[in-house]
């Protein structure tokens, strides 16, 4: 950009975003336009809470926090549709990315969302409705909340090939518009191998990390430890992330299996704390029956070590080309327990597995390229 010349604004907005896989997005989203995008544009971040980032990160950002954003829709939404409108009139922005599902009744000149919520394509339990009332109750509307103002859209960004087709028939949407984007990882190049942890005088473990949400399947676990636990198989345990107190549904996994001895509850952990579990674990357990990516997947795939995963078709877009990649029907916990038996034994079969042919970005540089191109 030439000497004295203003530098257009770009809106990142992700006020829905504080924990988990959609943090880690937003975060790896904003490195990329701190370290980046802000050579040539201005940045401004909204997002829920400012504490949740290491501010010297994002030192070329300017980011405006709104924690009353958090669990009130009706703040939510006046934001998306009012607030956020008499803003990108003030600011003029270049381009107005948001993260979070919701298309806003924004001014600029491009417009861009990434949908990551999948809820429109999910089977509707009334169990659901006793673990997360306000997410199921609000979960029947995503389709109506996708619908409005997308089209105004320049472009749709989802995360899988098979999310774009539901997305394409569901909303009438060009292709075009729509872009699939694989989300990329950066994996340390200090990650010690299996063989640099020393197994000896330990069980074999296995580790799923989720938060506690229905569809993230923990029960299956549950369901498949005991089964082994009652035909006297040890030597192994099972470490998950919740705790047992952050909703309905973690009171009613930890009340129905917390008695079992393999099956370890350690709470949500830091990304650190993850890591260091992955490089102790034998084996990445993943049931979950509804994910745009599946992040786990991708960062347990660099230490190269056994995935057993649900055989759904985001599991294989996610997991790609892997040699050490096994499928189980998410809803048969026999199933899944004959898979783990088979791995403590030493002798569990691995699924082939290839990358997806079609046409896809990879990662923030691939996507920005795109979305800003004239």
């Amino acid at each position: 950009m030439g000497k004295g010349l203003k530098k257009q604004t770009i809106v990142i907005s992700a006020i829905n975003f504080f924990e988990g896989g959609p943090l880690s997005v937003l975060k790896d989203n904003l490195k990329f336009a701190n370290d980046v995008l802000s050579n040539d544009f201005k940045i401004i971040a909204l997002v829920h809470k400012k504490e949740l980032f290491i501010l010297d990160d994002f030192k070329n950002i300017h980011i405006i926090e709104f924690p009353k954003s958090k669990g009130n829709y009706s703040v939510r939404l006046y934001l998306e549709y009012f607030h956020f409108k008499r803003l990108s009139k003030k600011w003029n922005p270049h381009l107005w990315f948001s993260l979070h599902d919701i298309t806003p009744n924004v001014k600029a000149k491009i417009r861009a969302v990434y949908c990551h919520n999948p809820t429109p394509f999910k089977k509707v339990k009334i169990s659901d409705l006793f673990f997360q009332p306000t997410i199921f109750l609000f979960s029947l509307f995503y389709k109506i909340l996708y619908k409005i103002n997308l089209k105004k859209n320049k472009y749709v960004v989802l995360q899988q090939t098979w999310l774009k087709k539901e997305f394409v028939k569901m909303f009438r949407l060009s292709e075009q518009k729509v872009l699939v984007c694989h989300p990329v990882r950066l994996v340390s190049g200090n990650i010690p191998i299996a063989s640099d942890f020393d197994k000896k005088g330990r069980p074999t473990t296995f580790f799923y990390p989720a938060l506690a949400r229905p569809f993230k399947n923990f029960e299956v676990i549950g369901k498949a430890v005991k089964f082994l636990e009652e035909n006297h198989i040890g030597d192994f345990q099972v470490i998950i992330t919740i705790k047992g107190d952050e909703n309905n549904y973690a009171k009613y996994i930890h009340r129905k299996y917390s008695n079992l001895i393999n099956l370890h509850f350690t709470g949500m952990l830091t990304p650190k704390e993850v890591e260091e579990i992955y490089v102790k674990t034998d084996a990445l357990l993943f049931p979950s029956t509804l994910e745009t990516w599946g992040l786990p997947i991708t960062e347990f795939k660099g230490h190269n070590k056994p995935i057993i995963l649900s055989n759904l078709p985001y599991a294989y877009e996610t997991i790609g080309k892997y040699d050490k990649a096994c499928f189980f029907d998410p809803y048969d916990a026999k199933d899944l327990s004959n898979k783990m038996i088979s791995f403590i034994n030493g002798n569990l079969n691995f699924d082939v597995t290839s990358n997806i042919k079609d046409e896809v970005l990879s990662g923030w540089a691939d996507l920005y390229s795109k979305i800003l191109r004239e």
